[in-house]
């Protein structure tokens, strides 16, 4: 992993983008499952946290019901405790860091927690090319997400 994974990911995003955008969907979806798993292989997601201290997952009904019950309080207030709507009315953190992110970078929920955060990064998945934004936003806060994009630029995707 680089040192400076961060400040690359921020010069490379036109370079992503095009990656991306341009790129074969076809080639790229087929590489990424290798690359997701070297990725995870190479970098341990506790020693940084990045996205339980910078992101916030969207909480939809079922998380907010299954979270609720297995901290044995009402959904409501779950709600009104640890959650806000956004702009686009999800459900969020009401917080940065996440509530229940613990001082060791564990989740306090983990089991339970919502389907975004198991999902996370989405180096797995086709939302890596159906959510450009999305992506390119997520290669400067996880390393797994530079890794991964990084690989991809290394391989033929014409």
């Amino acid at each position: 992993m680089q040192q400076n994974w961060e400040k690359v990911a921020k010069e490379n995003q036109k370079v992503y983008k095009r990656l991306l955008e341009k790129g074969n969907k076809n080639k790229i979806l087929r590489a990424l499952p290798d690359l997701h798993e070297e990725a995870f292989n190479k970098i341990d997601c506790l020693q940084c946290a990045n996205c339980c201290k910078n992101h916030s997952p969207r909480f939809k009904q079922p998380d907010i019901k299954r979270i609720a019950k297995s901290l044995r309080i009402k959904e409501g207030e779950l709600v009104a405790r640890y959650l806000r709507l956004d702009e686009e009315n999800d459900y969020v953190s009401r917080t940065k860091p996440c509530p229940f992110l613990a001082e060791d970078n564990t989740c306090n929920i983990y089991d339970d927690r919502p389907s975004d955060c198991a999902r996370y990064p989405y180096t797995d998945e086709d939302v890596l090319i159906k959510r450009v934004p999305l992506t390119l936003k997520n290669t400067t806060v996880c390393p797994i997400t530079f890794t991964v994009l990084e690989a991809l630029l290394k391989i033929d995707t014409k």
